[in-house]
């Protein structure tokens, strides 16, 4: 007797982090895509595709999110620690307009007093555009390159940073008459123009390599720009 094969009966039971891109809220898909990447999602999943967008409620996958935010938010620390008067937070909710409130994978800021163009209101919450933003997307589909990096631009985010995962890409950009242009990487390494020392081996982040991540970081930490840094934040 033949059997009629479901929707449902393709999914596999489980998504591997190096198969395809996940569902995403904020993934702007054909139908066709958003079929393709549902079929591989577990049987639960729920997802729709909205005007060419996807709603989910994405869970918080160990190699496409946990593990590279955890890297990143180790080479940031480091650098803060070296910088005193620049704070470092991750996953902070920011008020940046009336439209806009996104909670960013990570940011490096400086306070007013140190010339930093945003500020904590009183019930703890970051007002105002930080001098870095990054985020960490499963893919080139996500949000984070196309709405966000608009409202980042249009707020007045100095530099904007996105690591693309499944790309195994990290594009870095700085804010240059209203428009966005992305920093140059010489050999692999990728320098700030905002907080100076801050230096970034890409290719070795993307590798898991934190070990060089590190020795680039304090390399650009040792540098005389950075020292000239130290010295006007300690006015």
């Amino acid at each position: 007797m033949s059997q009629t094969t479901t929707f449902d009966d393709v999914r596999e039971a489980d998504l591997e982090p190096d198969v395809m891109p996940p569902l995403i809220s904020g993934d702007r898909l054909t139908r066709r895509e958003f079929e393709r990447r549902y079929n591989q999602t577990p049987r639960h999943f729920k997802a729709e595709l909205i005007e060419g967008r996807v709603y989910v409620a994405s869970p918080v996958r160990y190699y496409s999110h946990g593990r590279p935010h955890g890297n990143l938010m180790t080479w940031l620390g480091t650098y803060a620690a070296m910088t005193p008067g620049v704070e470092v937070a991750d996953n902070a909710t920011v008020r940046l307009d009336t439209d806009n409130e996104p909670q960013l994978d990570a940011l490096l800021r400086l306070p007013p007093a140190l010339g930093g163009t945003s500020f904590i209101t009183g019930d703890d919450y970051v007002e105002g555009p930080p001098e870095l933003v990054i985020e960490i997307a499963a893919s080139s589909a996500a949000y984070d390159l196309y709405d966000k990096r608009d409202v980042y631009r249009r707020n007045g985010v100095r530099e904007y940073a996105v690591w693309q995962i499944y790309e195994q890409k990290f594009e870095w950009w700085a804010l240059q008459d209203e428009v966005y242009q992305p920093l140059p990487a010489e050999e692999g390494v990728i320098k700030s123009c905002v907080f100076p020392g801050l230096w970034l081996h890409a290719p070795a982040l993307l590798a898991g390599d934190m070990a060089k991540v590190l020795a680039t970081l304090q390399q650009g930490t040792a540098s005389a720009e950075h020292a000239t840094f130290k010295s006007q934040l300690a006015r």
